[in-house]
């Protein structure tokens, strides 16, 4: 079973259609109790970072993650719940996030004639020989929609790079924890692919 977390910051039914469609069993998780029989969890959102983190705070979920993670257990963060597991944003002003991978969220800076928000197809290139990406070319298209962009400390965390007017990470993975800056749910077919893999991965690296 896999848990969609619903802390009011999420794009949840395009997710959750995606996985119907490739016949993979999902829930909406509405609160931190009703996780007990998920074995793999995705954060998706939307929004900002401050309030977002702020709703997970509030409704309990941000230590519920950090406990289910350290557990070993798998945690997909989508877009802005991609940017969530890091150790802090700077969307209107500083804000610690959940601290699973360590490194910040900043604003982007794209050299001309790139614009932000960073919205539409882009070339992904993957690096390294992660699960979640088994099955998908070296490159590949997918969908992106955001303005800030993740700094890994550690850069063995980066799995996937993207340009927009400059690098920035489009995937990440840390132990048991993986992250997607573009949207897998609006990526056919690779990123549908991509959600499969994460579907039946067991968190090892």
């Amino acid at each position: 079973m896999i848990g969609i977390i619903d802390y009011g910051a999420g794009n949840l039914a395009s997710v959750r259609n995606a996985l119907d469609q490739i016949g993979r069993e999902a829930v909406v998780v509405n609160h931190p109790e009703a996780m007990d029989g998920c074995e793999r969890l995705i954060l998706p959102g939307v929004g900002s970072f401050r309030l977002a983190m702020e709703a997970l705070d509030h409704t309990g979920w941000a230590e519920a993650l950090r406990e289910y993670v350290s557990r070993g257990r798998p945690l997909l963060g989508i877009c802005l719940g991609m940017q969530l597991l890091f150790d802090e944003g700077e969307e209107h002003g500083i804000t610690p996030g959940l601290g699973l991978v360590p490194g910040r969220v900043v604003l982007m800076t794209p050299r001309a004639p790139h614009r932000l928000p960073h919205v539409g197809w882009n070339n992904l290139v993957h690096v390294g020989d992660h699960a979640l990406f088994e099955g998908i070319k070296r490159d590949v298209d997918l969908y992106f929609v955001h303005s800030y962009r993740c700094i890994a400390t550690d850069a063995a965390d980066v799995i996937a790079w993207c340009d927009h007017g400059g690098e920035f990470a489009a995937s990440i993975a840390r132990g048991s924890v993986v992250g997607m800056q573009f949207h897998p749910e609006k990526s056919w077919p690779a990123g549908i692919r991509i959600l499969e893999n994460f579907a039946d991965w067991d968190g090892s690296c």
